[in-house]
């Protein structure tokens, strides 16, 4: 399936429903592409991003639709759409035997790119602290998050944004944890970033990352995939996720660093994760 775009000019293209999507493109060579977590954007992946420009690789990031400087549509807020828009990226920029790479909402729309535009561009796969399979508790995925739990994110993204947000950076790097090593101006960027993202396309991506099925986009990857994961991540639990999306996608590498968070591209863990990625693209 391919989407196609509109136009294309300096660092963004416009989707077919008219959205600009920003863009990254650094370095040359291999493409690695990476899918940013919620509600943050490319940004977050700018310490990679100049790693892997810096050892021979291309790297590309988009901010997602609502988020950073992409621009803020009413509509398109879902998985599909999501990874129509990476496919647009892609396809823009003709990248082909591409690394994907995904962190949180990222992993998960990497994820359902894969599931419907397939890996005829994709060499390799990485799915960091990822969503998938499903973050819901249901009957039938009984290790998920009850929904009250993203209700209570709703809440707290409706009543006071800026509160949430500087909050929520204490959990997503461990902060909350004795013996973290995260800094303060770790925690203003997330509260950035975050703050960046549009009001109503980031509640909506609340419903996308936690209720998205994507058991059967697990299914379809026929490429290597790392998949990497905090054993106290406290944002997307291990449990529900990486332990299961392992046993799903066809032979699988699964990398548990113990006592990480859900950010753990900062601080403690970041120098291992980043040693980890330059070894998984090269093999």
């Amino acid at each position: 399936m391919t989407t196609g775009v509109t136009e294309h000019t300096g660092n963004r293209i416009t989707t077919r429903d008219g959205t600009e999507i920003f863009y990254k493109d650094w370095g040359s060579g291999q493409p690695v592409v990476f899918s940013h977590g919620w509600p943050l954007s490319s940004d977050a992946w700018d310490d990679q991003l100049v790693l892997v420009a810096s050892n021979g690789f291309r790297a590309v990031a988009h901010d997602r639709r609502s988020h950073g400087r992409s621009s803020q549509p009413s509509g398109g807020n879902d998985m599909d759409t999501y990874a129509d828009d990476l496919a647009d990226v892609i396809e823009t920029l003709d990248l082909h035997d591409i690394v994907l790479v995904g962190h949180s909402t990222g992993g998960g729309e990497v994820t359902r790119y894969i599931g419907r535009h397939g890996t005829s561009r994709v060499a390799k796969a990485v799915l960091l602290g990822a969503i998938p399979p499903l973050m819901l508790k249901t009957d039938a995925n009984p290790d998920g998050l009850p929904i009250d739990a993203f209700d209570q994110i709703r809440n707290g993204v409706m009543n006071d944004r800026s509160q949430f947000y500087k909050d929520l950076s204490a959990p997503f790097y461990g902060a909350n944890r004795p013996g973290s090593t995260v800094s303060q101006g770790t925690r203003d960027a997330f509260w950035l970033m975050s703050m960046q993202a549009g009001h109503k396309g980031a509640l909506e991506c609340i419903k996308v990352f936690s209720e998205t099925d994507l058991t059967e986009d697990l299914k379809k990857f026929d490429i290597p995939t790392l998949i990497a994961h905090g054993d106290d991540d406290q944002i997307v639990p291990i449990g529900a996720s990486a332990l299961k999306s392992s046993k799903i996608v066809p032979n699988a590498t699964l990398k548990v660093y113990p006592g990480a968070p859900h950010g753990l591209t900062r601080a403690a863990h970041e120098d291992e994760f980043n040693q980890d990625l330059l070894d998984f693209i090269n093999a």
